[in-house]
């Protein structure tokens, strides 16, 4: 137990914190083009062969991809129980629908291809579009509420409440800034997953991808500026009076929050995390260009590294904020005062270091496998192709 107490509580925190976005940005890295592929499907593909290529570029790979996902949502209710609580409370009908849509996903993969009918398969289609395109946008929307704060209030004894019924929440989440937010999201995966095709599609399919994806990319990049200064002008921000004391329980109630200033004083104390954005930007424009010159290896890796910035923008502005509360500022959630106990994250820890280089080891081993580009002859010649 000696490293036990080596590791203090808040460094526990700050790691589960980071822990936390390495896993959010994982998932949008691999699942992220498996979603931009499904929402380009019924414009890359014109024939059904086309479109057996696009779903074979991720066919492959999706199932694990969809590991992050999990492993995401597992982190947040074992190590934030509090966050898991609210937010899955008060994004109830936003996550059924996501739920919903991913559904879709595995049930268009599997069932597609059991019938030759045209129209039996382009239903599924549309199917692995919505199964695309809705978490990606939605995904989006939910980060524009967070960075807004979200109307909870907890009770002396911590249990969350909203305002309005399921309805009215939903509606309510379905605001201006959200949805632009969700418009960098869903146009980010877009382009994204125009670079997988292109890195790994042959032909027709990889040009009209490439065709997509430039204008997706400069979308992207102009609704990411336009949010970024929304979010710095007219957006008040969130901030401790007083720091915690250090080790402090993690009680939301204990601190006090004032929602006022700006997002903009995180870059002022901070000035390192501007590489954050900078990287969103650049990575994004690098994706596009790599586009438009046919540099497929070069478009793929400037994608991921725009998702990395773009997501880390989002988490490092609001540290240490995780989910504000617009409408009690005080019950806001934070890094400091919405973890598990001490045990429970250095427990979590040590489980975390043994199993997630098991975990990248087998990915990586997976992409080894099932490298390559899928063309015409691969999807008509391989018995286990969708």
């Amino acid at each position: 137990m000696i490293l036990h107490e080596l590791l203090s509580y808040d460094l526990l925190r700050l790691i589960w914190w980071v822990l936390l976005g390495v896993l959010l940005i994982g998932f949008a890295l691999t699942d992220g083009f498996d979603m931009g592929v499904g929402a380009l499907l019924p414009f890359v593909g014109k024939t059904d062969e086309e479109r057996r290529i696009a779903i074979n570029t991720v066919g492959p790979v999706w199932e694990g991809n969809q590991v992050w996902l999990i492993l995401g949502g597992g982190a947040i209710f074992a190590a934030w129980p509090p966050l898991y609580a609210v937010s899955f409370s008060g994004f109830y009908l936003a996550m059924f629908l996501v739920l919903a849509a991913l559904i879709l996903r595995p049930v268009g993969f599997k069932y597609r291809n059991k019938r030759p009918d045209a129209a039996w398969r382009k239903r599924w289609d549309w199917a692995l579009f919505v199964g695309g395109a809705v978490p990606a946008l939605v995904f989006g929307v939910a980060v524009g509420n967070a960075l807004q704060g979200v109307p909870f209030e907890l009770t002396d004894s911590l249990m969350p409440l909203y305002q309005g019924n399921a309805v009215m929440k939903l509606l309510g989440l379905l605001n201006p800034f959200a949805l632009l937010v969700g418009v960098v999201s869903l146009t980010m995966l877009l382009t994204h997953g125009a670079t997988w095709l292109s890195f790994k599609a042959e032909g027709v399919v990889a040009e009209r991808a490439r065709a997509i994806g430039s204008v997706t990319g400069p979308v992207a990049i102009m609704t990411f500026l336009l949010a970024g200064v929304w979010l710095a002008f007219g957006i008040p921000a969130y901030h401790y009076v007083a720091e915690l004391p250090a080790g402090s329980p993690s009680n939301p109630l204990l601190g006090e929050v004032v929602r006022e200033g700006s997002w903009l004083t995180a870059y002022s104390l901070r000035p390192w995390i501007a590489i954050a954005p900078v990287l969103g930007v650049l990575g994004i424009a690098l994706a596009t260009l790599g586009l438009r010159k046919e540099r497929a290896g070069w478009a793929l890796l400037a994608s991921l590294l725009g998702i990395f910035g773009v997501i880390s923008t989002v988490g490092l502005t609001m540290f240490p904020f995780i989910l504000p509360s617009s409408v009690q500022p005080g019950a806001s959630l934070t890094v400091w005062n919405a973890s598990s106990s001490h045990l429970t994250l250095f427990i979590m820890l040590v489980c975390t270091v043994i199993f997630l280089p098991i975990v990248l080891g087998y990915t990586a081993w997976v992409y080894k496998v099932l490298w390559g580009k899928v063309d015409a002859a691969e999807v008509t010649s391989n018995p286990n192709a969708y």
